[in-house]
């Protein structure tokens, strides 16, 4: 069993930035996979990035390479999301999840990852 609770939403100008934090819990944190994905209003939740249990792979989403950072710390443990250059279209709840995805093209459909967090509220303003 795996518990997330995200954190660091807010509201923020376009091109500002907001760093999201997600901290687990459980005995199997440290060996699954982490993501997360996002859903505006309207819309269909959307894979945003995710990091393997090593940390040696980090598959992104097109909208956010060169602009967000995934990062992992088992000792705390702590997945970090660094966003910059934010844009009115980043607006969405955040959720951080964790799963075992099966394989590379597995790691953006939301049936791959067995734990949710709460979401956390990300507002961009043009």
């Amino acid at each position: 069993q795996v518990q997330l609770v995200e954190s660091g939403g807010g509201l923020v100008q376009a091109g500002g930035s907001l760093r999201l934090s997600c901290v687990g819990s459980g005995r199997t944190f440290s060996r699954s996979a982490m993501g997360w994905f996002r859903q505006a209003p309207g819309k269909e939740r959307e894979f945003v990035v995710g990091i393997s249990w090593s940390g040696g792979f980090t598959p992104y989403a097109d909208s956010v390479k060169g602009r967000f950072t995934i990062s992992r710390d088992n000792g705390k443990p702590t997945v970090t999301l660094q966003m910059n250059s934010l844009k009115p279209e980043d607006t969405a709840v955040y959720y951080c999840a964790a799963g075992s995805p099966l394989s590379y093209d597995r790691w953006n459909k939301s049936d791959s990852w067995n734990y949710w967090g709460q979401g956390t509220q990300v507002t961009v303003s043009s």
